[in-house]
């Protein structure tokens, strides 16, 4: 496999994609934020003093998503049509599971959107949180879903 972010010098380079044709692109994420469950409870309840703890990492996701380009070097500034997050609350589990669905019509995808969507609401539950929790992990951060392009399709198997 070729690697396209080398360039004859064996040097970073973003890659060129102005021969590729326009198509809907669509990118699904995932990951979670593993906490106590008193701290679940306190953002389930409205309990913490910074706000509303979902609907401050929804707004932060979103912005993390459109200011990829900003923080990923070889990533690909994208005029993005569309980003929703969701996020459920596993109390079994004591954890915040995040998913970012990000859409545009271009040459390139939005992988690395949702990805970032997905980081950054997490890394937004942590600040907001962190006075009370700072034993909080995020993980499980991955694409679960693709569309679009030349490669086509990308599912990841549960």
């Amino acid at each position: 496999m070729e690697l396209t972010h080398i360039n004859d010098q064996g040097r970073a380079k973003m890659v060129d994609v102005n021969d590729k044709e326009d198509t809907v692109r669509v990118a699904v994420a995932y990951g979670s934020i593993f906490m106590k469950i008193e701290t679940l409870e306190k953002i389930r309840d409205g309990q913490i003093k910074k706000g509303d703890v979902l609907s401050v990492a929804q707004v932060g996701g979103i912005m993390g998503a459109k200011n990829t380009p900003h923080i990923i070097p070889m990533c690909h500034p994208i005029m993005i049509s569309g980003c929703d997050i969701s996020f459920n609350m596993d109390f079994e589990n004591c954890k915040v599971d995040i998913e970012a669905t990000t859409k545009n019509i271009g040459k390139t995808g939005v992988e690395m959107e949702a990805l970032t969507a997905v980081s950054i609401a997490a890394l937004t539950i942590y600040d907001m949180c962190k006075a009370i929790d700072r034993e909080m992990v995020i993980g499980n951060v991955m694409l679960m879903k693709k569309s679009g392009g030349k490669s086509g399709i990308f599912e990841r198997e549960k």
